[in-house]
């Protein structure tokens, strides 16, 4: 041990919540009991997009990805027994975040607490739900309308609180490279703290306030060395942001602050146990260099492509952490890589690319011009397929993937239907009792009122969130408060980026994509009527649409027509569109566990438009017993993320249609 004094450990959290407010809370108390220092907060989908769990776009998604709260009474039990002035809470929730704060801070009021104390994040950076997490709802303008009003209402009333974390980890999630990722991230602060100013709610003075409650939520993939430079680059970046564009003198209030969770895009369903050495690798991205390491950390669990982790999986990832900051003597030494030429000239090669990227987001009108024109969407995309195209043709190498593939018999997926936690299927309809039973018993004529003066506030220009509070009070609830402004702002379809992407993987002589091109021309030769049509859709409200557009895209280059509307759709509109179109297949993607109840639904709705005979396909984390369940429904063929080569899987899509067809099948790709 040296003499010199240890810093601080980072906050250490665990993404969680599911089920219930009730089950919820059980869950953080044992994990605060097992030395996790915050918390954070995982949202149900209907939460998110600003459903109530009765609508009926939250069908089979209530309580999947996360904790549903629907009006002030789940949030008093969310948080019972929590002290929420000592705690530091951490809220992944953006289109919704001005309802949730304003919950949280009336359970907080309710404690007895002193407001001005109040510690925690909510994330509230609706441009990347617009780029890859889709859980937006109103239109870009309004959005960020709505930003602005939050961040000038915490600076003024709640002090501590970081009332944005503009997030790029999703980002990277969709494909972005660090370059993408750093400057998209850097265009949204702008843009935030752009409007923030023009608003006139904050006075010239307190400027460097505001600037000090911007805080990041970044990824860090398994490219270590690239990643620890990537955060110093941020860190360089945006001192210099704030200090050229906004006049910030104070360095502290210039600091970057910034919290992470490591790669979930990289990690794998074939041998799951590598998950654990890659997590670990990712987390030292953000913590082995002191002058840019995390403020918080937030670890995925090893099975998180297979499923819901358990909460032994969750204490592992914790584990994990506090190893590391306890046992180890990281937390003694003074930044390690300073005068490092070689970290040093990342950095720089970083910094360049960064500010040409951003001045180019600058010249189309900012982030939100660039949201709307589909620029960013379709950059995403395009690195995405271009990622997976490598792949693909093994350039990039994935352990277990596609090399080193042989492996002993893992004893922790011996059983994988006890490796991962599964959600009561009886769960959403407790929790639509409730629902109903919170609304039976409140004072409607309180709660009608405030709906009324929040119409009444959005369609003027005053702060939104002192009517938001009297919604919090007077019982509305969730869809309530969203349905009123969606009501004066309209709702926001994002673009797909799917027609913009260029072709990611060559079809010349003899590739595999070539194969597959020769296939769906004879497919549809035999079938007549022109060429093969089909149908990619997102069934209920899970908006991680990666998947689906580079299923999309891919199908697109061997040649199919396809139809792709988009996110957040029922399946009545899938199957109504799948018979308008005349298509030859419908593919299914979910990823947040409602696909027990949505797919069963699309096949039924099917056959009674007299369309039971089109091929159904289902892609996304789907475990093995629900993926024969699916199977025995009806559904032809079953993919998940161990099902990495996107060319073969269209190849598979076309046997399908063949099969169903009655056509003999053709050679099987190798």
């Amino acid at each position: 041990m040296t003499e010199r004094q240890k810093d601080r450990p980072w906050l250490m959290r665990t993404y969680a919540g599911h089920s219930t407010a009730e089950a919820s809370n059980e869950l953080y108390r044992r994990n605060l009991a097992k030395g996790q220092t915050g918390l954070s907060v995982a949202f149900d989908l209907p939460t998110q997009t600003g459903y109530d769990p009765d609508h009926v776009l939250a069908r089979g998604e209530v309580g999947r990805v996360g904790v549903p709260v629907s009006h002030l009474g789940d949030m008093r039990r969310l948080f019972q027994d929590i002290p929420l002035e000592q705690m530091n809470t951490s809220m992944t929730i953006n289109a919704t975040a001005m309802w949730l704060l304003a919950l949280y801070q009336v359970v907080a009021e309710e404690q007895g607490a002193d407001l001005t104390r109040l510690s925690g994040t909510t994330q509230n950076d609706i441009v990347k739900e617009y780029l890859s997490r889709g859980t937006h709802v109103f239109p870009p303008g309004p959005s960020l309308r709505l930003t602005t009003d939050m961040i000038t209402y915490t600076v003024n009333h709640l002090p501590k609180w970081n009332p944005i974390n503009i997030c790029s980890y999703h980002l990277q999630e969709a494909g972005a490279t660090p370059i993408q990722e750093i400057s998209y991230a850097m265009s949204t602060a702008i843009a935030v703290l752009d409007a923030v100013f023009a608003s006139g709610q904050v006075p010239e003075e307190r400027r460097g306030d505001v600037v000090a409650r911007i805080s990041f939520f970044v990824n860090a993939g398994v490219r270590f060395v690239e990643e620890m430079c990537k955060m110093r680059a941020f860190g360089r970046l945006w001192d210099r942001i704030t200090r050229e564009r906004y006049g910030i003198e104070d360095p502290k209030q210039r600091r970057f602050r910034y919290g992470v969770q490591v790669n979930s895009l990289g990690l794998t369903e074939a041998q799951p146990e590598n998950n654990v050495q890659r997590i670990v690798l990712e987390m030292l991205a953000v913590t082995l260099s002191k002058d840019a390491r995390a403020r918080a950390v937030q670890l995925p669990a090893w099975n998180e492509a297979l499923g819901l982790p358990r909460p032994w999986d969750q204490q592992w990832s914790l584990r994990i952490q506090q190893v590391l900051a306890h046992e180890s003597d990281l937390l003694e030494y003074e930044d390690l890589f300073a005068g490092s030429h070689v970290v040093e000239a990342k950095v720089d090669a970083l910094v360049t690319d960064c500010l040409a990227e951003i001045d180019r987001i600058q010249e189309m009108g900012g982030a939100m011009a660039a949201v709307e024109s589909g620029y960013l969407k379709s950059q995403l995309v395009s690195a995405h397929a271009e990622r997976r195209a490598r792949i693909e043709s093994g350039d990039e190498k994935i352990v277990g993937v596609n090399c080193f593939e042989g492996t002993e018999t893992n004893p922790l997926t011996a059983d994988l239907d006890t490796a991962i936690m599964t959600v009561d299927p009886a769960n959403e309809a407790g929790v639509v009792r409730a629902l109903h039973r919170w609304r039976d018993d409140r004072d409607e004529l309180r709660a009608q009122e405030s709906l009324s003066a929040l119409k009444k506030a959005a369609a003027g220009d005053t702060n939104l969130f002192p009517a938001t509070l009297e919604c919090a009070r007077a019982g509305v609830t969730t869809g309530e408060w969203a349905w009123a402004l969606r009501d004066v702002f309209g709702e926001f379809r994002a673009p797909t980026g799917v027609s913009g992407a260029p072709v990611a993987v060559t079809a010349e002589a003899g590739s595999t994509l070539a194969a597959v091109r020769e296939k769906v021309a004879k497919t549809a030769a035999d079938l007549g009527g022109g060429r093969l049509r089909l149908l990619v859709g997102k069934p209920g409200l899970d908006g991680h649409s990666n998947g689906a557009e580079q299923i999309a895209v891919r199908a697109r280059d061997a040649g199919f027509e396809v139809v792709y509307q988009g996110i957040r759709l029922t399946p009545e509109q899938i199957v109504a569109a799948a018979v308008a179109e005349d298509v030859h297949c419908v593919g299914l993607s979910i990823l947040s566990g409602s696909h027990a109840a949505l797919v069963p639904d699309v096949l039924d709705r099917l056959r009674r438009a007299g369309a039971g005979d089109l091929p159904v396909i289902v892609g996304g984390i789907i475990p093995s017993a629900d993926a024969a369940a699916l199977r025995e429904a009806g559904v032809a063929a079953v993919f998940t993320p161990k099902d990495f080569g996107i060319t073969e899987i269209i190849g598979r899509i076309v046997d399908e249609i063949r099969t169903a067809n009655r056509l003999d099948p053709l050679e099987v790709l190798a």
